[in-house]
């Protein structure tokens, strides 16, 4: 009887520090709602530019590093009266979203949720996503003009529920303020801005928040995860890569020493060949002339050239005909020269995917590219 009583007391005990803890959480730097309980904070693994809260009855708020606030109503019933006049009110069922921010329709697709894009800021055949240009082609999403100039009456006619931009919106402002003064949400997604490649994938969790579907989310960027968790097991290989691409100007566009393409290549098991490199702006990437790059990247033994942006190169020819310099790279001479898809960019939702092909690069073990999917060997 005495065992009993003394093992109640013990788990007495254990469950008062864990509501203690709990209430400790909630009355520090989690924010408080009247007439909600806070419930938890989703736990991300790489990503930093975002934090969601969790509370009883399906709400959650989300705070974005660029100071923008979104609480997220379930279907069915109304915001707090404490909800801060410039945070951002979804409503659901969020299904009218126009989308003009380009890395994040892989996100959507990931979570097999692209019924809830209903307008693009892209035209059919621009998308690296094929089932988004499907989509467009059969008119289950629809063009409504580029960030820069919406075309509010089909957005207004069509109950457009949200507008997802990229911060490329700060450059015309009054885009943003005419669709919030038409009664439109908008968010900026600032998934580009994680220094940690998988943190941009795991902005998904974000969107599956918004949209109700955090569980989706969660299976799609663990799938990710998982690859380079795999991958974080085995021994850096010691050899360097080179990443970069030509500019109209014939100037090299690469990248510093920090950040999601360096981080990108470390992960794969191999070594950033300009890890040196800094930069004084905000910027991550870097112009430099081919002389200096030459200097800094000639003995490189493998070349990643980005055509994420460029043009997609599949011969030596034309990699050579970038400039008369590059024949003269150790790479070049080796045969080590490889090009990404132009799709590259736009999936973010499979960045544990391209690591994997960067892996087989460096390891040796991806032949000719034809066991790759977002990489091939220039010819």
């Amino acid at each position: 009887m005495k065992k009993t009583i003394a093992l109640c007391l013990a788990l007495a005990m254990i469950f008062c520090l864990s509501s203690c803890s709990k209430q400790e959480e909630a009355s520090g730097d989690v924010p408080q709602f009247d007439g909600l309980r806070y419930e938890e904070t989703v736990e991300t693994e790489f990503a930093t530019e975002f934090t969601i809260y969790r509370y009883q009855g399906g709400y959650s708020y989300i705070t974005i590093n660029n100071g923008d606030n979104i609480f997220v109503v379930p279907e069915g019933k109304k915001a707090p009266k404490d909800v801060a006049k410039d945070t951002v009110v979804l409503n659901q069922p969020i299904e009218h979203i126009y989308l003009p921010a380009t890395s994040v329709m892989a996100h959507f697709n990931g979570m097999k949720a692209l019924d809830r894009i209903a307008y693009s800021g892209l035209e059919a055949g621009e998308w690296s996503t094929e089932e988004a240009n499907k989509a467009m082609e059969e008119g289950k999403i629809v063009y409504a003009g580029h960030y820069s100039a919406p075309d509010y009456e089909i957005l207004i006619a069509g109950n457009c529920d949200l507008a997802i931009e990229s911060t490329m919106i700060y450059h015309t402002p009054e885009v943003k303020e005419k669709l919030e003064e038409l009664g439109i949400p908008v968010m900026v997604e600032r998934s580009t801005y994680e220094n940690h490649p998988m943190g941009r994938t795991e902005w998904i969790k974000l969107f599956g928040e918004i949209i109700g579907e955090p569980e989706a989310a969660k299976r799609a960027y663990d799938e990710q995860a998982e690859k380079v968790r795999d991958l974080g097991s085995q021994p850096n290989t010691g050899r360097t890569v080179a990443f970069f691409y030509v500019n109209s100007r014939g100037n090299v566009v690469t990248y510093a020493g920090e950040g999601y393409i360096p981080a990108m290549i470390e992960l794969a098991g191999g070594e950033y060949a300009l890890k040196d490199l800094e930069v004084d702006s905000k910027l991550s990437s870097v112009n430099m002339s081919m002389e200096e790059f030459y200097s800094r990247a000639a003995d490189a033994d493998i070349i990643i050239y980005n055509s994420s942006i460029a043009s997609e190169l599949h011969t030596m020819e034309q990699f050579y005909d970038l400039s008369n310099v590059l024949p003269s790279f150790k790479a070049s001479k080796d045969g080590e020269v490889w090009c990404t898809s132009k799709s590259m960019y736009q999936e973010t939702d499979k960045m544990g995917s391209i690591i994997e092909d960067m892996n087989k690069i460096i390891t040796g073990t991806a032949g000719d590219g034809e066991n790759l999917n977002y990489i091939h060997r220039l010819k």
